[in-house]
C-alpha cells in the first residue's frame, strides 16, 4: 500500500505517514503539507489532498489501534482528538468515511456589528496616573480573616473555558421578535451588551450557499437558535445569546445571522410600576389622548417617509468624544485655556431642529391640549425614598412584626428587587392596625395604631395609591361602629387623620384621571366626633 501510495503521490515522503514512531510521523507531516500544494492537485484530477483521501484516514486508524493496543485507551484517545480539536479541522482529518457530512462543515466568522464606544481614560498619556503594584497578591476573606493568594494560585482557580460556539436548541420566535424558552419568555428589550453577526467565510462559496439556506429557513419556519459562546480561549465570561436569521435585500450582501447576548437570572430587572392595562378604564388614556401620543412618537422619526435620513450614522460622529477630544487639543497647545462653548456642528447634533419642530408644531399643540401639564412641587420629595431613614443593617425584612411596625412597613416600603414588596407592604399594615385597634384594652394601644395608620397613609401618597388608603380608612371606621369602637374613631378625629385628597394624592407630571375624588370639604367632613349608638336609640 505505502509502495502504490508514493507512486501516485511521487513523494518518498508519505511512506513515513504510517510508522509507529509520532516523532518521525510529525516529522512526515510536515513535509505532507509541502507536497499536497494546489499546483500538485491540480496536475492530476485523481489527485487529492489527505484529508479528502478515504485510504489515508484508514491507515492512520490502523496507527492508533496498534499503538493503543487496549480498547477503553485507544476510545479515550480518540474522544480527545476529536474534543480537543477544533470540530473545522477535525471533520478535515476524520470526516472522509462521511463525506456527505463532512461537505456540511464549513467556517463561519464573528465580528462585531455593534459596540459600546468607552470614554477614553488617557492612563497611558497621563503621569498622574497612580502606579499599579507588579507584586500585589489578592485576598480572600475567611471568616475574620483575610487571607493571601498568589496570582498563580488566583490563576489556577480561575474557569478557563475552551473557545468555542455550541448549539444548545432551536426555538419557536413568537409574536414582536419575542423567544419563548420552556416556561419563561425573553422579549427584545432583555437583549444586553453588544451585537455580533455572523456570516460565511469570505470567498467560500459553499459556506456562503448553506448559511444562506439555513437563515433564510429559519426565517420561513420562524426558529431562533440559542448558543453558548465563548470568544477567546481560557476567557472566564461565558454567554449564552439568541442566534436570528439575517436575510438580505440585496444581492450584493450575503445572508447571515445576528447573535445578542441574554441576561441571566441575576440580571433581569423587572419594572417597578405597573401597566396601564392593568388600571382601571378611568386611570387609562383615552382614544383621542392614545392618537395625540402616537402622532408625538411618529413625529420624531428620524427617517420619514419621502424624506432623506437625518443624522445618518456613518456621517454622525459621537458628539461627547468629539468635543472631547477638541477639547484635549485645546489643552495640548494651550494648557491654561478655559472650556469653549458647543461648537455649531456639534450643536446640529445634540440640539432638536429648529426646521423640523416647526413643521411638527400642530402635533406638540394637539398633544398638550389632550394632556394637562404644570408643574408638580413635591416631585423632588418623592424621589427621596422613603419615609424615614431605612434600617440599618443588610437584613431584609419581609413582613411587618409586632416590635417596631413602622420601621418595618418603611423598609418593605423601600425595597426594589420586586414590585410586589409594596402590596405585601400595604396588606400587612392594614391587618397589624385591625389588629391593635380589635385588641385594645381602654385605647391601650391607639397610640400604636396611630403611628401605623400615618406611616400607611404617607406610603400610599407616594407610591400613588391613595385609592386602597381612603377605602381602608371607611372601611375601618365602619368597623369600629359595628364593633362599639367608636372611642378610636373619636381619637383619629382629634388627631386630624382623615382621607387623601386630590391635591396630595398629585404626583405626576401628566395629570390624567385622577385616582381620589375625594375634595376637602369631604375629607374634613369626614372625620366628626359621632354620638354614641346607644343614645341615638334613645
Amino acid at each position: 500500500m505505502c509502495e502504490a501510495h508514493e507512486a501516485r503521490a511521487s513523494s518518498k515522503w508519505l511512506c513515513l505517514t504510517y510508522v509507529e514512531a509520532p516523532c518521525v510521523r510529525l516529522s512526515a507531516l510536515r513535509r505532507e503539507a509541502q507536497y499536497y500544494s494546489n499546483q500538485w492537485l491540480h496536475e492530476d484530477p485523481k489527485r487529492v489532498p489527505p484529508h479528502r483521501d478515504e485510504e489515508i484516514m484508514l491507515e492512520r486508524n490502523k496507527c492508533l489501534k496498534r499503538y493503543f493496543e487496549d480498547p477503553e485507551e485507544r476510545n479515550k484517545a480518540m474522544i480527545e482528538c476529536r474534543w480537543t480539536m477544533d470540530p473545522y479541522i477535525w471533520w478535515a482529518m476524520h470526516g472522509t468515511v462521511a463525506p456527505r457530512i463532512q461537505n456540511l462543515a464549513f467556517m463561519v466568522w464573528v465580528y462585531k456589528k455593534t459596540a459600546e464606544e468607552k470614554f477614553p481614560t488617557l492612563k497611558k498619556y497621563s503621569d498622574k496616573a497612580p502606579p499599579t503594584d507588579k507584586f500585589a497578591t489578592h485576598e480572600i476573606k475567611y471568616g475574620p480573616q483575610v487571607v493571601p493568594i498568589s496570582p498563580a494560585e488566583w490563576d489556577a482557580m480561575k474557569f478557563k473555558p475552551e473557545k468555542s460556539v455550541k448549539l444548545s436548541r432551536i426555538y419557536k420566535c413568537l409574536k414582536h421578535n419575542a423567544v419563548n424558552l420552556a416556561s419563561l419568555t425573553w422579549y427584545l428589550h432583555y437583549y444586553m451588551k453588544d451585537v455580533s453577526i455572523f456570516i460565511a467565510e469570505p470567498g467560500n462559496t459553499k459556506a456562503i450557499l448553506a448559511v444562506s439556506a439555513l437563515a433564510r429557513a429559519m426565517k420561513e419556519m420562524q426558529k431562533v437558535a440559542i448558543l453558548r459562546c465563548v470568544w477567546r480561549q481560557g476567557q472566564g465570561n461565558v454567554v449564552v445569546g439568541v442566534l436570528t436569521p439575517n436575510v438580505s435585500d440585496k444581492d450584493s450582501t450575503p445572508d447571515s445571522f445576528l447573535f445578542n447576548v441574554l441576561p441571566f437570572a441575576e440580571d433581569v430587572r423587572e419594572f417597578q410600576f405597573s401597566s396601564f392595562s392593568s388600571f382601571p378604564l378611568s386611570w387609562q388614556p383615552n382614544e383621542q389622548q392614545q392618537e395625540a401620543a402616537d402622532n408625538l412618537v411618529k413625529m420624531l422619526d428620524l427617517a420619514p417617509t419621502g424624506k432623506e435620513e437625518a443624522l445618518k450614522p456613518e456621517f454622525t460622529p459621537n458628539p461627547v468624544l468629539e468635543r472631547f477630544y477638541r477639547h484635549l487639543e485645546l489643552k495640548s497647545k494651550h494648557p491654561d485655556a478655559p472650556v469653549p462653548p458647543l461648537d455649531e456642528t456639534l450643536k446640529k447634533i445634540t440640539q432638536p431642529d429648529p426646521e423640523q419642530l416647526s413643521q411638527c408644531k400642530s402635533v406638540i399643540e394637539e398633544f398638550r391640549r389632550h394632556f394637562e401639564l404644570r408643574e408638580n412641587p413635591k416631585l423632588k420629595k418623592s424621589t427621596k425614598r422613603l419615609l424615614g431613614e431605612k434600617p440599618s443593617g443588610s437584613v431584609k425584612v419581609e413582613k411587618v412584626g409586632d416590635s417596631t411596625p413602622v420601621q418595618d412597613f418603611e423598609a418593605m416600603m423601600s425595597r426594589r428587587d420586586s414590585p410586589e414588596w409594596v402590596n405585601k407592604a400595604i396588606k400587612d399594615m392594614k391587618n397589624k392596625i385591625f389588629d391593635l385597634v380589635e385588641d385594645s384594652c381602654d385605647g391601650d394601644t391607639y397610640q400604636k395604631a396611630l403611628e401605623c395608620l400615618v406611616s400607611l397613609r404617607k406610603g400610599c401618597i407616594l407610591e400613588q395609591e391613595p385609592k386602597q388608603f381612603n377605602d381602608f380608612l371607611r372601611h375601618l371606621c365602619k368597623f369600629c361602629q359595628e364593633k362599639d369602637l367608636n372611642t378610636f374613631c373619636d381619637f383619629l378625629a382629634s388627631k386630624g387623620v382623615t382621607l387623601v385628597t386630590k391635591t396630595e394624592a398629585v404626583d405626576s407630571i401628566f395629570i390624567l384621571p385622577t385616582s381620589s375624588e375625594v375634595t376637602e370639604d369631604e375629607a374634613r367632613s369626614f372625620m366628626v366626633k359621632r354620638e354614641p349608638k346607644h343614645e341615638q336609640a334613645q
